[in-house]
């Protein structure tokens, strides 16, 4: 399992927005996703969280780029790809991933990465933060992201 070494972040956002896009494939997958970043944003004590919801994981980095834009202290990208018989899969997992890297070295903002990329169904819900779920990658990019607007403010 990924989790294995994953340090344990503890982050106060207060005062910070923060922008939450999410896909809409995999409903399920999806909305213990969602909750797990809310969960992890009221923890954080961020108060101000714009929500919004995109067709899939391939519009995530477009919108993470108009939120930064617009004014976001953070953004945290939530999507699901699973692995499928065509070459698809590794295209929509390599332009996701390279669009929000892309958005976060030219505008500055941290985006959270929670893009769950998988082989299978299962893979995905022993991620999701669903009861039964061995991590909670939604809660765990909202902590990367916070963090590293503490990070990138100390400096």
């Amino acid at each position: 399992m990924s989790g294995a070494g994953a340090p344990t972040v503890t982050v106060d956002g207060t005062g910070l927005r923060v922008t939450l896009i999410a896909a809409l494939w995999h409903t399920e997958i999806m909305d213990g996703l969602v909750d797990g970043a809310r969960r992890a944003l009221a923890a954080a004590n961020v108060a101000h969280v714009k929500e919004i919801r995109v067709p899939g994981s391939f519009e995530l980095p477009v919108v993470a780029q108009r939120a930064a834009e617009a004014g976001a202290d953070a953004v945290v990208a939530l999507g699901v790809i699973v692995r499928g018989g065509t070459p698809h899969f590794e295209y929509v997992c390599q332009a996701a991933t390279m669009g929000l890297t892309e958005v976060a070295i030219r505008t500055g903002v941290p985006v959270g990465f929670g893009l769950l990329t998988v082989d299978d169904e299962k893979q995905a819900l022993d991620r999701a933060g669903l009861p039964g779920s061995r991590e909670d990658k939604g809660a765990e990019a909202v902590e990367a992201a916070i963090a590293t607007v503490l990070a990138l403010r100390a400096l």
